[in-house]
């Protein structure tokens, strides 16, 4: 698989086919991913205290892919990163924290005990609710997102990406976390969405709103990826509805140098990297190039 190797940052992956944060939960299923041919892992979203999660339904299938509202459940930081950790790691391939912080404090918290802990990046999920600014997510707010950046910048070693949310200010957000040193962006994370059963005229979801994950997104991730792309220097990591080679193939057309996957792997099963990796050979193979940096040279 060397054609397929890439670079994010300071990053080595054997292929760019990631798991997205937030799609298995402890340290064997990331391992498991790892062996069925993942170029990297990233683990579910930690937080400094243990999440139970939201009450069910939490999860469920709706037209082009899922609603989910989990409530961020994990079992604290220092519990998986003691426990869980050391096991992802034994499938030979970085292992990416994600970090959910309430505060920018929790944010310098986790990364720097992620750090200590051995992983190989962190992932900051600025979709969290900053209390402090009235349940805002912290990754609409440029200036705040520069300052979380930079701070956990100033107090890691490894590489720290940023997971970018859909919102309006989306570039300026990620010229933002660039200029703070972000070592790359990750976009886009599940838009808000809602679900009704028409017959007992409530919400399907616990919690009435959930984030969107699955095809239906595919396109607007792929529009942002290529906005940013326009504009940021770093590296960029494509997520959202991807489940095929050809959706790879379109992201990093449009300016991505990595893919994650995540609720394709509901449907498909762990079978699904070295699927998109075996698709992804065999377009190379067909239009006479080398590797997949050469695919760079035909970007939209």
């Amino acid at each position: 698989m060397s054609k397929l190797s890439v670079k994010i940052g300071r990053l080595k992956l054997r292929n760019p086919i990631m798991l997205a944060a937030g799609i298995l939960s402890n340290g064997p299923l990331l391992k498991q991913a790892a062996l069925a041919g993942a170029g990297a892992v990233v683990t579910k979203s930690l937080t400094v205290e243990k999440r139970e999660g939201s009450n069910t339904p939490a999860v469920i299938g709706v037209r082009g892919g899922f609603l989910n509202n989990i409530g961020i459940a994990n079992p604290g930081y220092i519990d998986f990163l003691s426990y869980d950790l050391p096991i992802a790691k034994e499938g030979g391939v970085p292992v990416i924290v994600s970090v959910a912080g309430f505060s920018e404090n929790e944010f310098v918290k986790i990364c720097g005990a992620a750090d200590d802990y051995g992983a190989d990046a962190v992932e900051l999920n600025l979709s969290c609710p900053n209390v402090k600014r009235g349940g805002l997510e912290f990754g609409r707010e440029p200036e705040v997102v520069k300052r979380i950046v930079r701070r956990v910048k100033d107090n890691v070693t490894i590489p720290v990406f940023v997971k970018l949310g859909l919102t309006d200010r989306l570039v300026e957000v990620g010229e933002s976390a660039q200029k703070a040193g972000a070592d790359g962006v990750v976009a886009i994370n599940t838009i808000t969405g809602m679900a009704i059963d028409v017959h007992t005229r409530s919400p399907i979801l616990s919690e009435i709103y959930g984030g969107l994950s699955g095809p239906a997104i595919h396109p607007i991730a792929l529009r942002c990826v290529h906005q940013l792309h326009k504009r940021l220097s770093i590296p960029i990591v494509g997520c959202g509805g991807v489940e095929t080679w050809e959706d790879a193939v379109e992201f990093i057309l449009a300016g991505a140098t990595a893919v994650q996957v995540g609720s394709a792997i509901a449907v498909k099963g762990l079978s699904i990297f070295k699927e998109i990796c075996r698709g992804i050979e065999k377009y190379l193979e067909n239009l006479g190039l080398k590797n997949i940096s050469a695919i760079e040279k035909l970007r939209v």
